[in-house]
């Protein structure tokens, strides 16, 4: 008897094997490694050194002003940035989630009914030649990538790094909006205080005018000196309306920064907290406390994205190992379906080799190596960039102390200047001229005082966020990236 199965002749077989001894021959080779950019260390930007206790976590609370931790609970629960930051963490995870099922076993559950006309000279067994009937199958198939080049491993990793930077990003995003509404109410507190100066000198002109009146009265002035007074008190009146509607204008950004509207406007006071002894600082801070910051960490992480990608572009020139199995029932008429004769089912290995692809892989590497590049000097950038913002700070901060001190000496000589010319124009020992010189000069004196005050509360809480504020970082501070080798 003829068998029904024969084995491939001896030709036949030597044919094959030469046919696939070209074509694993002639497959798409992986490129060779190119030399990667280091990226800088900490001792290269000198963030050497023991670190010092970080702030709290809620550190606006050293404020010690219910109106500001009220608007800051309201900005971290309705800000449309963090919403966002939020829903591109959310996304992350399910990228990740995707990358990870890749890893798993896939199965699926296939059945389907055709109904046709055999035509009359298809090579079937009769009745079935010219004539209609039902075709029916069913079938349940799994598919299992081996993953024996870590192809999958690194896509999930990579996705892994991507899902950490988005939520740091979220943690810098959540830190920078904490730091721009309490800066937004430290201008709240400078305006309303410049206002309250403003006021004062209004008060002190009326006083001067009420004085002149009553000299020229008693003959001591002329009506050129009651008008010069009269003159400065308009004047007077428009730097207090200047100086409310810049308080309006802080109020206006602290509604927005919380995700409020116009109705939140005259909910919004004056602050009351002590800008002199808000968010205290240690004596010495060592500038390596920005290895927390959340933007730096965010970058390492992207870092060890784009190698993760970079494997798995690589990875993706060696063959796809897959297992496959299949079982089911099909059957020409949907009577016979259910029979025992028409099951089938089969198991074995899958491989997929890339031959000839017209430069893709390569290409698709050469743009996952650039994008590590640009990860790496994004991530220096970043570091440099926090160096120097906390340096400029600590520097800010100390030249603003030696600022005050002079500061407050020109204050009291202008408040007592003032004072005694005011007592000897009283007393026609001096001229207006003479009282408003020492008006004016007291006037710069308070604003400046008010300035510098406000800009060192802003310099503390600028140097906060440039140290990563009390943020806690789940990586370690030496860089790992860039460490294993490919497949």
């Amino acid at each position: 008897m003829r068998n029904a199965n024969p084995l491939p002749s001896l030709p036949v077989r030597a044919a094959f094997a030469a046919v696939l001894f070209v074509a694993l021959g002639g497959c798409v080779l992986p490129p060779a490694e190119s030399a990667r950019t280091a990226a800088l260390t900490p001792e290269r930007v000198g963030l050497t050194g023991a670190a010092a206790t970080p702030a709290a976590a809620d550190w606006w609370q050293s404020f010690e002003d219910p109106q500001l931790d009220r608007l800051i609970r309201r900005g971290l629960d309705a800000s449309p940035t963090l919403a966002r930051a939020r829903a591109r963490v959310a996304d992350a995870l399910a990228q990740t989630d995707s990358a990870r099922a890749k890893l798993l076993p896939s199965a699926s559950l296939d059945a389907s009914a055709f109904y046709q006309r055999a035509p009359q000279n298809y090579v079937i067994p009769p009745p079935l030649a010219g004539h209609s009937f039902w075709m029916g199958q069913a079938g349940a198939s799994l598919v299992w990538d081996l993953d024996f080049w870590g192809r999958q491993a690194d896509a999930v990793k990579q996705a892994g790094a991507l899902t950490q930077s988005a939520q740091l990003d979220g943690e810098n995003a959540r830190l920078m909006l904490a730091g721009a509404i309490v800066q937004s109410y430290v201008e709240l507190y400078r305006e309303s205080a410049l206002a309250d100066i403003a006021e004062r000198s209004e008060s002190q002109r009326q006083n001067i005018v009420n004085i002149t009146r009553r000299r020229v009265t008693a003959g001591l002035d002329t009506r050129l000196e009651l008008r010069q007074a009269e003159g400065q008190l308009p004047q007077a009146r428009v730097v207090r309306a200047q100086a409310a509607a810049a308080a309006e204008l802080a109020v206006h950004e602290l509604a927005t920064l919380t995700g409020q509207g116009a109705d939140a406007y005259a909910s919004i006071r004056r602050p009351v907290f002590d800008v002199d002894a808000a968010l205290p600082l240690p004596t010495a801070l060592p500038i390596n406390l920005l290895a927390r910051r959340p933007d730096v960490l965010a970058a390492r992480a992207a870092v060890a994205a784009a190698d993760a990608g970079r494997l798995a572009d690589r990875a993706a020139f060696y063959p796809d190992v897959n297992l496959r199995a299949l079982a089911g029932i099909g059957a020409f008429g949907l009577g016979n379906l259910i029979d025992w004769s028409s099951r089938g089912y089969g198991a074995g290995p899958l491989l997929s080799l890339p031959l000839f692809d017209g430069g893709r892989l390569r290409a698709q590497y050469r743009g996952s190596e650039a994008r590590l590049d640009a990860a790496v000097a994004d991530y220096d950038a970043t570091v440099l960039h926090a160096v120097q913002q906390t340096a400029d700070q600590m520097t800010r901060l100390d030249a603003l102390a030696h600022e005050r001190v002079d500061q407050q000496q020109t204050l009291d000589a202008t408040e007592d200047a003032y004072r005694l010319a005011e007592e000897r124009y009283t007393a026609g020992l001096a001229s207006y001229l003479s009282v408003l010189n020492a008006e004016t000069q007291v006037l710069t004196a308070r604003q400046t005082m008010v300035d510098i005050l406000a800009n060192q509360a802003v310099a503390r809480v600028t140097l906060l966020l440039a140290v990563g504020g009390s943020f806690d970082p789940p990586i370690a501070n030496t860089p790992e990236f860039l460490t294993r080798t490919s497949p």
